[in-house]
């Protein structure tokens, strides 16, 4: 059958509306409670949920259903995204359910589960799941809304974990904070006054509806105010689930997950903590990564294989080549020797691990990351035959692949969701890149545009 609930990463919606109404969201639940119990007795689930005023809700639709096949569940209240990963797999926990949307607005949800692993259900699983869902949906069972207490040493429990990846201690250094007012507003400033930072906060006022508004990983301009102003040694920005990570240095400069791949890269590679095929370190990227990460590695030795946009493919292909090291410009980095997902909290610290051992501050650690121009030009169209089958497209791609040979590269892809076909040139020269984008673009406007 289709898939019609989960996606690339678990399900989302607008919160209230399908999939995420109390009938579907309680059979999610149990659903999920009976595929667990098949295969253990009592089975327990930890939950977490971001700042969302929908959370409680569909944390408790869900734990009803969980209950109503046997399965127990422990609420770990407002956590981190990768919080639910780490506990789900330290712990006696079966499984683990994050109530979250990322950073998406408040009016959006989502569910995404983990099994016992840490790492989100295999298609197989989800497919089977989405059966049993839409076959109790069909019965149309009374959602029942459990009642939830938090559970504060869940949150204790990953904290401590953080704080034990970190070799050395941060007196004397101002962190500036921006936690998008989600899922990290009480850890974040605790885990780095903990680790004897001064910490400047902002985006730490969650009041169910202003998550990821204006703030956090998508909007940084405040966070470079605060940087500056405070004369911090770095800021770092969260999303709405703090997955993601983006930082800013002393000068104000935005480091996101391109910066972050070189600085860790470079950092492991140099201690041996970087595999890679055929015992070269390597990483993986996405293929919107900027052309300027791919040379800077390569002159430290250091092989750079992309993945489609999406953070479920940077780690498939992580696991597929044995690489510990792999992100997206997004911020979303997973550092496979201590989580199985991004985990925003663990980036920054990876970072100003390497930041202190190289004795450098974050402007110097990123001054051989130079940028090449890019960009993107999307294209409406009416439907969506494969690319390469589309004579003038075809011939207009190759055309711009053979000038661009050595000094930059094209990317044309349709979107996921919309009719939109996504044309992506990076070149050294801004020139080339605004005339081939458009050359190409306007192929395909020609041949399939609405």
């Amino acid at each position: 059958m289709a898939r019609k609930l989960f996606g690339t990463d678990g399900i989302r919606g607008v919160a209230g509306e399908f999939p995420l109404d109390p009938v579907t969201v309680y059979c999610v639940g149990a659903a999920l409670g009976r595929f667990l119990a098949a295969a253990n007795s009592e089975p327990e689930v930890v939950v977490g949920v971001d700042t969302r005023e929908s959370g409680p809700a569909l944390a408790g639709h869900l734990a009803g259903g969980l209950a109503a096949e046997g399965a127990r569940v422990r609420f770990a209240g407002v956590i981190t995204t990768p919080g639910v990963a780490y506990l789900t797999r330290t712990d006696a926990f079966v499984a683990g359910v994050m109530i979250s949307a990322s950073h998406n607005p408040f009016q959006d949800n989502g569910i995404k589960v983990f099994d016992h692993s840490g790492y989100k259900l295999p298609d197989p699983i989800e497919e089977a799941l989405e059966e049993r869902i839409f076959a109790l949906s069909a019965q149309r069972p009374d959602p029942v809304c459990a009642e939830l207490a938090e559970d504060p040493s869940l949150d204790k429990a990953y904290l401590d974990y953080l704080v034990s990846t970190f070799p050395y201690r941060l007196e004397g250094w101002r962190i500036a904070l921006d936690c998008a007012h989600g899922a990290a507003s009480p850890l974040a400033p605790a885990l780095f006054e903990r680790l004897g930072a001064a910490v400047e906060a902002i985006g730490c006022e969650p009041d169910g509806r202003n998550i990821n508004q204006e703030c956090g990983t998508l909007h940084v301009e405040a966070l470079r105010r605060l940087v500056r102003a405070s004369r911090a040694n770095a800021g770092v920005a969260l999303d709405g689930d703090a997955d993601r990570c983006i930082l800013v240095s002393p000068s104000g400069q935005i480091v996101d997950g391109d910066g972050i791949l070189l600085v860790t890269a470079r950092y492991l590679a140099r201690r041996g903590r970087l595999p890679g095929p055929g015992g070269k370190p390597a990483v993986v990227a996405t293929v919107m990564s900027n052309l300027g990460l791919e040379k800077a590695l390569e002159r430290e030795g250091i092989a750079m294989f992309r993945a489609p946009v999406g953070d479920r493919y940077v780690l498939e292909e992580m696991l597929r080549q044995g690489i510990a090291l792999g992100g997206e410009q997004s911020g979303h980095v997973i550092f496979h020797e201590f989580a199985t997902t991004g985990d925003g909290l663990l980036t920054a610290l990876r970072v100003f691990e390497a930041l202190i051992e190289d004795g450098l501050n974050l402007d110097e650690s990123v001054a051989g990351l130079e940028r090449y121009p890019q960009r993107l030009v999307n294209v409406r169209v009416r439907s969506r035959p494969p690319l390469d089958e589309i004579p003038e497209v075809k011939r207009a791609l190759e055309s711009a692949e053979r000038e661009l040979s050595g000094r930059g590269r094209i990317l044309l892809r349709y979107s996921g969701t919309e009719l939109l076909a996504r044309v992506m040139v990076e070149a050294e020269e801004q020139e080339l890149v605004d005339r081939h984008a458009e050359f190409v673009a306007e192929a395909v406007r020609s041949a399939i545009g609405a």
